[in-house]
């Protein structure tokens, strides 16, 4: 467990231990209306404190003696401490198979075409953006807090879509965008990155990060997180759980805060692996008493490596600490003979089943701390990679990334087509 994590066990340690040292120490408060007894009394105080300060200092000692914490969430929450949201909608029992969703589609008129695709295929799921890639927060929440709010842009009602779902049995999936967030980024700079001349850093498309060092960021993500898990999502996926690409060539440069990270003594790249390897844990454990999963995705490429130089992603550590794993792995996003393959967009079958080679053998090592894999498919044709290196991508393509993974084992996975066009015809399970 590293720094923050331990910090932050410690310090409910600490509050409990001064808890239980006032309630010893509440004091025996003697009083006469006889003044004659006065010296009785006095004596009588000067044992009592006595025996007081000798219990006190024995209880204290026996509450610092155990480095754990004497209130903290159970491994296996309660079934009957969980919260209840009222929408009842059950895993699939085929496993998720689910498509990605806008808010501008589930809040419009496509969500009546993209529900007719999921009753009538095997289809079963949706992703559905709660917090978006620009740090806007699409469904309305029940929160105090004001940033939050600032930032909340309605587009979808819960009170209309969570039923949607809950006829259709549609298994709802709940997208939550954590670290690049460009609202929160220049309304916080001070959770962010900055430049020498004080302004918010942002990469080549406009895109601005918030800083995964800062337990301030993690809370208000997780705050998210609760209140989409207690509107009745199954499941909280966290996406962009990572640092900016290309972080290690501007880590010494940029103005940003380590938090108690800085203090570690590790290297950069251990410590941005840290900080987002405890993002996860943390995020998991406050989300116990909801009932939910907890998700994350992850660059197919961090199972091919020990860990990620910039981005802070080491796949083992965070498959760890979810209940699913959702690898990207579009063949469109292999450079040119990755995976053993000269133009991996090419080929959709072979950059699937050679990548789940790699990430097979990642979580056979975990054993049964290994998640659930659902790994995230291409429904996109790449025509920006230019004439010769992409294909058009349609149900045949689709198809061949799922067989794939069948035949690796995995029975799960997600869609993506950012414009919600999904390609019709595809067989989509191989049991």
């Amino acid at each position: 467990m590293t720094m923050m994590l331990k910090k932050f066990k410690q310090s409910l340690l600490y509050s409990t231990a001064l808890s239980a040292v006032f309630a010893f120490s509440a004091g025996t408060v003697f009083a006469t209306e006889d003044a004659d007894d006065s010296e009785e009394v006095e004596e009588t105080e000067e044992v009592e404190e006595t025996e007081e300060s000798e219990e006190t200092e024995s209880s204290l000692s026996f509450l610092m003696f155990s480095d754990s914490p004497l209130l903290a969430i159970p491994e296996e929450f309660p079934d009957q401490f969980k919260y209840d949201s009222g929408i009842n909608i059950e895993y699939p029992e085929d496993g998720v198979k689910g498509i990605f969703v806008t808010s501008h589609s589930a809040g419009g008129q496509r969500m009546e075409t993209l529900t007719d695709l999921l009753n009538n295929t095997e289809l079963n799921s949706m992703v559905i953006d709660v917090k978006d890639d620009y740090g806007d927060i699409v469904v309305p929440l029940e929160s105090d807090n004001e940033t939050i709010n600032k930032f909340t842009r309605p587009v979808v009602d819960p009170d209309v879509l969570m039923p949607h779902l809950e006829e259709n049995n549609i298994y709802p999936i709940a997208r939550i965008v954590v670290f690049k967030d460009s609202r929160l980024a220049n309304e916080r700079p001070d959770l962010s990155f900055t430049n020498e001349d004080g302004s918010v850093w942002s990469n080549r498309r406009g895109e601005s990060f918030v800083n995964p060092y800062m337990q301030e960021v993690w809370e208000y993500n997780v705050e998210v997180a609760i209140e989409a898990a207690k509107m009745g999502f199954k499941d909280i996926q966290f996406d962009y759980v990572r640092y900016p690409e290309g972080f290690e060539t501007r880590d010494e440069v940029l103005t940003y805060s380590r938090g108690e990270y800085g203090e570690s003594g590790e290297t950069n790249t251990r410590q941005r692996v840290d900080a987002v390897t405890d993002f996860v844990a943390y995020a998991r454990e406050q989300l116990k008493p909801y009932d939910v999963d907890v998700s994350v995705d992850i660059f197919g490429y961090a199972a091919t490596m020990e860990e990620t130089p910039g981005i802070g992603q080491n796949f083992s550590r965070i498959s760890e600490n979810v209940d699913v794993i959702s690898s990207m792995i579009y063949p469109s996003h292999w450079g040119p003979g990755t995976l053993g393959i000269a133009k991996p967009d090419l080929e959709p079958y072979n950059v699937v089943y050679n990548y789940m080679e790699y990430e097979n053998d990642v979580l056979d090592a975990l054993g049964e701390d290994a998640p659930i894999s659902r790994p995230w498919l291409q429904d996109f044709t790449a025509s920006y990679l230019g004439a010769g290196n992409y294909i058009t991508y349609g149900a045949a393509e689709v198809e061949a990334q799922i067989r794939a993974l069948n035949e690796q084992g995995v029975n799960e996975f997600l869609l993506w087509n950012a414009g919600n066009r999904y390609s019709e015809g595809a067989q989509y399970s191989f049991d």
